[in-house]
């Protein structure tokens, strides 16, 4: 080799300033890698490395038959749909050690509905333990298994000894009148929205509830709505020894006046002279926080407080099933007071026009000759009443006895079964075994019947309810509009109804479905006779 000549170098194979890798095979398949991934090719760590071994590939879901909810652990129960995103965020809640990777994509895959199967295919991305430059995506799947399990609050309503406090509320009445005013005012405030069960029993409807203090703020609505006497009882269910805690199951008994609207009062004769000196053969013109009388033949006002009435109770004289139809044959006004006129009538039976009575009534602006009223015949009629005997014993209001006393004006004209523009709320009650009879339910819808007459020939009764619009077919609203002729009954504007909401809601749903009959809510619903 001559030293002199000049030398040249060849340059490197990857240029000036890059480095070469070296080169490992892989020490289970052989393929060639550059060693980052230690001993092994990327695709031997990917069937090697298990990024799912510590998350659990089964777990177990409750959900409630009753009413479609699934438990979120501890005690929440959420509703979620099919293959709903509530529904997977609930599922990825269940897995345990899911937190230790991270979670690239999860999906539902599809099984059949009654395998009670719900399987998700979960995509997890992780670096690999011996290696933290080199990341690994893995997709498995879960499987889990649906048991059902009844949700408190079910089983609180299918169950009849789970209640804590109930509150029994009675009125010893012939009728139920002042029930259905109280229904209509529970369903208004949604007084009713904490029980958990209300059944209907003989002369009244129990409420359940599953705390003491719901019940307590149940009693006070009452107490703000009708004169009521509430007593309390209680009776232990457990008791623990050790600590002496006891638990026990309350009952109130809400007593409600048996006294209603419109009908006839003999006052105790102390009592007419401490409330005003009024006179003590009344009308029960209204029944509020207190019991509001009047009389008719002087528009003389008392009012008898729920204390005061308990204190010295008394019953109704005669009541709005006693009424007798009477036809005005002469009426002249006397004074006014209020809206109230007092006017002196001539009247006679409708059965017997030839027999004629002279009275007093407070409906001389309602009243014209010709008109037909509701009222009581006292004369010739026997009441078994002490405080009555007592009237009538008594020199100094012994002339204050009429003959016959107007209650309301009546309209003979009005059609029956007619249809109405608006409606009202109903209760959903259990009736349990006090299923009624074919005549019972008869005199039931004769009472509603009556009950609703009421609501549209008094403004300020109609003002305290919640009334609803009708949601009428086109056939209907032509039958009503043409079988308004001769009937001379008042009638609701359409300005005093309230839009439902719910009712809208479901007539979009049943056209858009083509019809269908309507939904009943859980504790509520429409009534459809319009």
């Amino acid at each position: 080799m001559d030293l002199d000549a000049p030398m040249s170098i060849a340059p490197a194979v990857g240029g000036p300033g890059q480095r070469t890798d070296a080169t490992v095979l892989c020490c289970n398949c052989g393929a060639p890698t550059n060693g980052q991934t230690g001993a092994l090719c990327y695709d031997c760590v990917k069937l090697t490395v298990d990024l799912s071994r510590d998350i659990q590939r089964e777990a177990v879901l409750h959900f409630c038959r009753d009413c479609d909810r699934w438990l979120l652990p501890p005690a929440s129960w959420l509703v979620a749909g099919p293959e709903s995103r509530e529904l997977l965020a609930l599922c990825l809640k269940k897995l345990r050690g899911l937190q230790k990777v991270r979670l690239v994509d999860a999906s539902f895959i599809w099984t059949e509905p009654h395998s009670r199967r719900i399987k998700v295919k979960l995509t997890v991305q992780d670096s690999v333990p011996d290696v933290s430059e080199i990341l690994v995506q893995q997709s498995f799947e879960v499987t889990y298994i649906v048991h059902t399990q009844q949700c408190p609050e079910c089983a609180k309503s299918f169950t009849a000894n789970v209640w804590r406090a109930s509150v029994q509320v009675r009125q010893k009445v012939h009728h139920k009148r002042t029930f259905l005013y109280l229904e209509q005012m529970i369903l208004k405030h949604s007084a009713h929205r904490d029980t958990i069960n209300i059944k209907e029993v003989k002369d009244g409807i129990d409420f359940y509830f599953a705390q003491r203090n719901q019940a307590e703020a149940f009693i006070s609505f009452l107490e703000s709505v009708v004169p009521v006497e509430v007593k309390a009882s209680k009776s232990i269910i457990s008791e623990d020894t050790h600590t002496s805690k006891k638990s026990y199951k309350f009952t109130y008994s809400a007593q409600i006046v048996p006294v209603c609207k419109d009908d006839l009062v003999a006052l105790p004769l102390k009592l007419a002279k401490q409330i005003g000196n009024i006179s003590p053969l009344v009308l029960c013109s209204r029944i509020g926080t207190s019991i509001n009388l009047l009389d008719p033949s002087t528009l003389q006002t008392a009012e008898v407080s729920s204390k005061v009435y308990w204190r010295a109770p008394f019953t109704s004289l005669a009541q709005v099933t006693d009424l007798v139809e009477f036809v005005i044959i002469d009426i002249e006004p006397i004074s006014r007071k209020g809206k109230m006129v007092l006017a002196e009538a001539t009247v006679a039976p409708a059965s017997n026009i030839s027999h004629t009575f002279f009275t007093r009534t407070h409906m001389g602006h309602l009243l014209n000759v010709g008109d037909s009223a509701m009222g009581f015949m006292l004369t010739g009629t026997n009441f078994n009443n002490d405080e009555f005997s007592e009237i009538e014993d008594s020199h100094t209001y012994g002339s204050t006895i009429p003959d016959v006393l107007l209650v309301k004006k009546h309209y003979p004209n009005r059609r029956k079964n007619r249809r109405r523009n608006w409606r009202l709320k109903r209760m959903a009650k259990d009736e349990g075994e006090l299923l009624p009879k074919a005549a019972d339910q008869e005199r039931m819808d004769q009472e509603y019947e009556m009950f609703l007459r009421d609501v549209e020939e008094d403004e300020e009764l109609r003002a305290a309810l919640a009334l609803y619009k009708t949601q009428k077919p086109a056939d209907a609203m032509s039958v009503t509009e043409t079988d308004v002729s001769g009937d001379d009954a008042p009638r609701v504007n359409m300005e005093e109804l309230l839009e439902d909401l719910e009712d809208l809601d479901l007539s979009d749903e049943r056209r858009n479905q083509g019809g269908g009959a309507p939904l009943r809510g859980k504790q509520d619903s429409m009534d459809d006779s319009w």
